[in-house]
C-alpha cells in the first residue's frame, strides 16, 4: 500500500501543476498517470498552440504556468506568447510537445513530488464523507493508496463521479457534448503562400486581422470558408465545419489543423470514445487531402501525426458547491474567493451542427473563478481541476482551455497543502491563506 499527503490523479497540465504546486510546500505528493508522459491534451491529443495567457496586453495566467512557459523557451520549445492572428484572443503560445513532456516532467521531480506511469483509477474507498483510500490499476495488480486530500484531474471527474458526486454532462436539455476533434499535425506548409492568399482574399478571414499576419512570429488562420463550403458540396469533406482552422507550432512551416468535428459521442463512455478515435481518423485523412489539394501553400506538405488520441472538449463537470455559469464571465462577477483569473472568451463548437458559437468578452475583461467551484461539500478531501470543475456547458466552454486549467490546477494543488497543513476539510480552508500563498507563488488572483 502507498500512502501520501496528497495524491493527484491525471498528469494533464493541470493535474502536474496542482503536484508541483502542493509539493514544492513540502507536503509528500503522488501524481498517478495512466500513460507514460505528462501533458495530457498539449501532448497526446495534438492540441496546440496554448490559448490564452492574457486578456488583451495583460497576462492574466502567471505562476506555474508562466515558468512551464520559459522553461519551453529555454529549451527551445516555444516562441514564447505570440500575437494570434487568428482575430479570436490577443496571443497564443506555441509549443514543442515532446520538449513539454520533458519540461514537465523536470518540473515535477525537481518540485520532490513522485510519479506514477502507468497507471489509473479503478476503486475507491470512501469513509462516511471522506475518501479514505483509492484504488489503481497498472502491470504490477491492483494497488491501495492513501492520502489526506485527493485531486481529481482526470478531466472527466472519475474520481468525483466514483464518490457519488452529481454531475453535469454537456449541455442542458439533451446532454449533447461539445465534439470530439482528431487534430492533424502537417509540415513543410508554404506560409508565405498562404500569407499571400489572406491578403489577397480578405473576405475569406473576416476575423482576421490581416495586418498582424506581418508582424506575428507565428501564422494562426481561420477562413477560407467557400473554398470549404465547396468541398462540403463536392463529398470531399463528410462532417460539419464551417472553417478552416490551423496554427504554426513552434517550428516554421510545420501546422497544427484543428478542424475535425465528431459528434453526439460521450468521451467519458468507452464505446464512445472508441467510435470517436475511428471517425476522427477517417475525418483527419479527409482533412489533410483536402487541405492537399486546394488550401494555397499545402501542395508539397507532408503528413507528421494525428492525435494520437482524439481531443475531448467536454464530459463531465462536477456540481459543487458554486456552479460557474456565463452570465459571471460575461458580467465579470467579483467572487471573494477568487482562485484563478482568465481571459478566454466562450467558445462553443456546436454538439450537432457546423457553427461555432462565440460569447465575447468586452475588450481586455477579465473573469474570476472561485474557489467553491473546486469541490462539492459531499467529499471533505476532494478537489477537482481543470475542465471538470463545477461550471454549465457555456461557462466550460471558456473555462476548458489549457492556460486556465494550469491555473485552477495550481489553485487545487494549494489548497490542498492548506487543507493538509491546518488538518482541515477542502471546504473549510482559509481562503485569505490560499490566497496568500498563490500570490507568493506568483499566481494572478
Amino acid at each position: 500500500m502507498r500512502k501520501y499527503d496528497v495524491v493527484v490523479i491525471g498528469g494533464g497540465v493541470s493535474g502536474t501543476i496542482a503536484a508541483i504546486a502542493t509539493a514544492r510546500n513540502g507536503i509528500k505528493t503522488l501524481l498517478i498517470e495512466q500513460y507514460g508522459f505528462l501533458g495530457g491534451a498539449l501532448t497526446n491529443m495534438g492540441v496546440g498552440p496554448m490559448m490564452t495567457f492574457h486578456a488583451g496586453t495583460k497576462q492574466v495566467i502567471n505562476g506555474i504556468p508562466q515558468e512551464v512557459v520559459d522553461n519551453l523557451i529555454k529549451y527551445g520549445g516555444s516562441p514564447g506568447h505570440v500575437l494570434d492572428t487568428t482575430g479570436f484572443v490577443s496571443t497564443v503560445t506555441p509549443f514543442n510537445a515532446e520538449i513539454m513532456k520533458y519540461v514537465l516532467q523536470k518540473m515535477v521531480i525537481e518540485s520532490g513530488a513522485e510519479i506514477l506511469y502507468h497507471s489509473f483509477l479503478t476503486n475507491v474507498e470512501l469513509d462516511g464523507a471522506y475518501i479514505k483510500a483509492i484504488h489503481i490499476a497498472n502491470k504490477s495488480g491492483i494497488e491501495k493508496v492513501e492520502a489526506n486530500v485527493f485531486i481529481d484531474a482526470t478531466g472527466d471527474a472519475d474520481l468525483a463521479v466514483k464518490c457519488g458526486i452529481d454531475y453535469i454532462l454537456g449541455r442542458p436539455g439533451d446532454n449533447l457534448t461539445q465534439p470530439m476533434t482528431m487534430n492533424v499535425r502537417i509540415g513543410n506548409v508554404n506560409i508565405a503562400d498562404v500569407k499571400k492568399y489572406m491578403e489577397e482574399n480578405p473576405k475569406e478571414f473576416t476575423m482576421v486581422d490581416i495586418e498582424k499576419i506581418k508582424t506575428s512570429k507565428r501564422l494562426m488562420v481561420n477562413g477560407f470558408y467557400s473554398i470549404l463550403r465547396e468541398a462540403r458540396i463536392n463529398g470531399e469533406i463528410n462532417f460539419e465545419r464551417d472553417m478552416v482552422l490551423f496554427f504554426e507550432t513552434d517550428i516554421p512551416g510545420e501546422v497544427i489543423v484543428n478542424m475535425t468535428r465528431v459528434q453526439k459521442l460521450n468521451g467519458a463512455d468507452i464505446n464512445d470514445l472508441t467510435k470517436g478515435e475511428m471517425y476522427g481518423r477517417e475525418q483527419a485523412f479527409e482533412v489533410y487531402n483536402f487541405m492537399k489539394k486546394h488550401i494555397p501553400g499545402f501542395q508539397k506538405a507532408y503528413l507528421i501525426s494525428t492525435g494520437p488520441q482524439i481531443g475531448v472538449r467536454e464530459t463531465r463537470k462536477i456540481i459543487g458547491e458554486y456552479v460557474l455559469t456565463a452570465e459571471d464571465l460575461i458580467t465579470s462577477k467579483h467572487f471573494d474567493d477568487c482562485i484563478a483569473i482568465g481571459g478566454y472568451p466562450i467558445d462553443i463548437h456546436s454538439p450537432d451542427g457546423d457553427k461555432t458559437t462565440y460569447m465575447s468578452l468586452e475588450k481586455d475583461n477579465t473573469y474570476e473563478i472561485p474557489f467553491r467551484s473546486l469541490y462539492s461539500k459531499k467529499v471533505n478531501n476532494l478537489l477537482v481541476s481543470g475542465r471538470c470543475i463545477s461550471s454549465t456547458h457555456e461557462a466550460n466552454a471558456a473555462i476548458r482551455v489549457s492556460p486556465i486549467a494550469m491555473a485552477t490546477g495550481q489553485a487545487a494543488g494549494t489548497a490542498a497543502y492548506v487543507a493538509v497543513k491546518n488538518g482541515k476539510k477542502v471546504c473549510d480552508v482559509d481562503i485569505k491563506e490560499l490566497r496568500l500563498v498563490l500570490l507568493k507563488q506568483k499566481a494572478y488572483i
